[in-house]
């Protein structure tokens, strides 16, 4: 239920804090590291994680994105930028699915005809939407362009059944409370869990182990979970990396071990 991340800004693994982008004096920060993206790749390769994603945030950070597709051919995902003529070489450079967000967007709504091409360039089987949202009055919308601008499409069920029919999965960061570590949103998880027809990463706002044992209870097993900012890997003290490897090893859910060490 745990899967990995390797966020990329400026051409560094960086941990940010998901409603800062818009900010004059740039995102808020939690974590860079001095280890490039490939070692974390390697890492989550060595322990058998498989359905994380890399997110390019912003330009500069191609050549880190395709070394950690690299070091874990078929089981990494790739997000941030991607277009109808970028994607299937994307998937060449090793990775499993890309992951499409602002591209499929157009004044606010969904461009079906965009995104109709881009699943006959590459396959709805190879193809992640990220539906990243906020909240604004009783409900939550997509949001796009680094999660600054709202779009009209609500996380509804109704919504979500028609745009399933066109991915393999959903990726949802919980924007309002991404990179703060102060507890999950359960009620988009709950929401999630109940209304997305197809296999669903949630992340945002964990800030212990507690929190990816709630998100399988309420989940009802059916969500994933990614973790950033709280994980010691990134510079983090809620949860341990090595705790999450153990909680996807007691479920089953893992590749066979790869026993190169990252370096």
């Amino acid at each position: 239920m745990f899967r990995p991340c390797i966020d990329l800004h400026e051409g560094k693994v960086k941990q940010l804090v998901g409603g800062t982008f818009g900010a004059a004096e740039g995102p808020g920060t939690n974590f860079v590291s001095t280890r490039p993206a490939a070692w974390f790749a390697q890492l989550y390769r060595r322990d058998g994680l498989c359905g994380g994603h890399v997110i390019m945030l912003g330009p500069g950070n191609e050549t880190q994105a395709r070394t950690a597709l690299g070091a874990y051919p078929g089981g990494l995902q790739i997000g941030g930028g991607i277009t109808e003529q970028n994607a299937r070489s994307w998937l060449e450079a090793g990775a499993s699915h890309v992951i499409a967000t602002s591209w499929v967007f157009r004044e606010g709504r969904i461009d079906w005809t965009r995104l109709e091409r881009l699943v006959k360039a590459i396959g709805r089987e190879r193809l992640v939407l990220d539906l990243s949202c906020r909240k604004r009055g009783e409900d939550y919308f997509a949001v796009t362009d680094l999660w600054q601008n709202f779009t009209e499409v609500a996380i509804s069920q109704e919504n979500l059944a028609q745009l399933a029919a066109h991915c393999a999965e959903f990726l949802v960061h919980a924007v309002d409370v991404e990179g703060l570590c102060r507890g999950i949103d359960t009620e988009l998880v709950a929401k999630l869990a109940r209304e997305a027809p197809i296999p669903t990463t949630y992340a945002g706002g964990v800030k212990s182990l507690a929190d990816l044992e709630e998100v399988t209870r309420i989940g009802q097993g059916r969500i994933h979970l990614t973790i950033g900012s709280a994980l010691d890997i990134f510079g983090g003290t809620g949860v341990r990396y090595d705790e999450v490897v153990e909680f996807n090893r007691r479920l089953g859910i893992r590749r066979p071990r790869d026993e190169s060490n990252p370096s």
